[in-house]
């Protein structure tokens, strides 16, 4: 077989393939023994008849038919595979010559991935959120356990947004009382707009005594208006313990505010960190994306959809639902997640593509150590013994495709170093102020113990 391969218009490239007459005689003779299994000769049983009898009886241009079948995708795929045609979408095969005796010949017009120019991927600039954990943040979370800590005391004034009221409820349609819209001595707090929002809109203002009549809209929009009628019987106003020591005694483990504030400062201040090593490899690979300004193919768009769908789906049956079921619970639009889905496997082809051009142009490549090093990360995740996993990928023939996955990770690790960190106001971040230190070893510094005698075990 002889393969060549140029570019034509577009996005795509010709592969020209010839395959010398004898050489294709072979799969001639695999087509006649395909055939021989489905005819019916007498005298021999399926399969088994002669080729020159089969000649005979049907041609060779039946027989030369199914080998041009079987064998040009073949062909195809060697061709493809020796010149590294990175191909994304089915080729258009054009048989030139051998239909019916001879050389054969082809050309197979195949849309290839295209290469992205990419200009200013060394000095990207992200804005991710500030790592400094500020005064307003912690008095966020020390006014949430005050909460929790909170009571409610009884006062003689009209009930305020924020207040609980002991109330009796009765929601009726047409003077039909409605089940689980009538109830005695309901404690409510009011602006929570958990039962109607027009509850929430009578409450506030109303005194100890008061009787609320009204109508509100049914939650189901499908659903006739309901009637409510309302006694305010107690108002509640809910009463924070001081930011004092006896609160933080009472909250945490800590004895004093002082110390409580500061176990706050480092635990939020983790979360930051955690948050913004996902912010830079996220807001780095949207501003990646956004340095592709050529239209991508749609063949990769469509693959990208593809592939994100059938995430999904196995992660929703692994829940025991199904796409439409998830569509329906979460209210989405089919036609809205369909336009949402394409916007965000756009983007993730833009920055595959971009990833690809980095690695051009840096000059990544991955040794047989880093190999061996995913083959142990792999099979520690499924369960094998890297060997193993080392196989199956062989035998797939995965292995380039691993490792242009590890040459685009490289490249994606060097922009992250690389790019230019800066806050919500613009301010510089230290790249050091977002590092997640590991925890303290609890043991270090004790003095070694004496080592305990041990058994082998083969």
């Amino acid at each position: 077989m002889k393969a060549t391969v140029e570019p034509v218009e577009g996005n795509k490239v010709k592969v020209s393939v010839e395959i010398d007459g004898t050489e294709f005689e072979h799969e001639v003779d695999a087509a006649f023994k395909r055939i021989a299994g489905e005819v019916r000769i007498p005298g021999f049983r399926p399969g088994k008849a002669p080729r020159k009898l089969l000649e005979a009886r049907i041609g060779t241009e039946a027989a030369r038919g199914d080998a041009l079948e079987h064998a040009l995708p073949k062909y195809y795929a060697e061709a493809v595979t020796e010149h590294e045609v990175d191909v994304i979408a089915p080729p258009e095969i054009d048989i030139t010559a051998g239909r019916e005796e001879g050389d054969v010949a082809f050309a197979a017009v195949v849309e290839v991935r295209p290469v992205v120019n990419l200009g200013g991927y060394d000095s990207l600039r992200v804005t991710i959120p500030s790592p400094e954990v500020t005064d307003d943040e912690v008095d966020e979370r020390v006014d949430r356990l005050r909460e929790s800590l909170a009571q409610l005391d009884v006062v003689e004034r009209p009930a305020a947004a924020g207040d609980h009221v002991t109330i009796d409820v009765s929601g009726s349609q047409d003077g039909e009382p409605m089940a689980g819209l009538t109830a005695d001595d309901y404690l409510y707090e009011v602006g929570s707009a958990s039962v109607v929002p027009e509850l929430d809109e009578e409450l506030i203002g109303a005194k100890v005594g008061d009787v609320l009549e009204f109508t509100a809209h049914h939650p189901d929009p499908d659903e006739d208006p309901v009637q409510f009628r309302i006694l305010v019987k107690e108002v509640k106003e809910k009463v924070l313990p001081e930011a004092d020591d006896v609160f933080a005694a009472e909250a945490s483990e800590f004895e004093t505010l002082a110390e409580l504030r500061a176990d706050l400062v480092k635990q939020l201040g983790m979360v930051k960190r955690l948050h913004g090593q996902v912010q830079i490899q996220q807001k780095t690979a949207e501003a990646l994306s956004e340095l592709v300004v050529d239209d991508v193919p749609d063949a990769l768009i469509n693959a990208e959809m593809q592939q994100r769908l059938e995430d999904l789906a196995m992660r929703l049956q692994a829940q025991g639902i199904g796409v439409e079921q998830y569509l329906a619970t979460t209210g989405q639009d089919q036609e809205k997640f369909i336009e949402e889905l394409r916007e965000t496997a756009t983007v993730g082809v833009k920055v595959d593509l971009a990833l690809r051009a980095v690695v051009e142009a840096e000059h990544f490549d991955i040794s047989d150590e880093d190999l061996e090093v995913e083959y142990a990360s792999v099979g520690e995740r499924v369960g094998q013994k890297p060997a193993q996993v080392r196989k199956q990928l062989e035998r797939n023939g995965q292995i380039p495709a691993v490792r242009s996955d590890l040459r685009k990770r490289k490249a994606l690790e060097w922009l992250i170093e690389h790019v230019e960190l800066v806050d919500e106001g613009g301010t510089m971040i230290d790249r050091a102020s977002i590092q997640v230190e590991p925890e303290p070893d609890v043991d270090a510094g004790a003095e070694p113990a004496e080592e305990a005698p041990t058994e082998d075990h083969e």
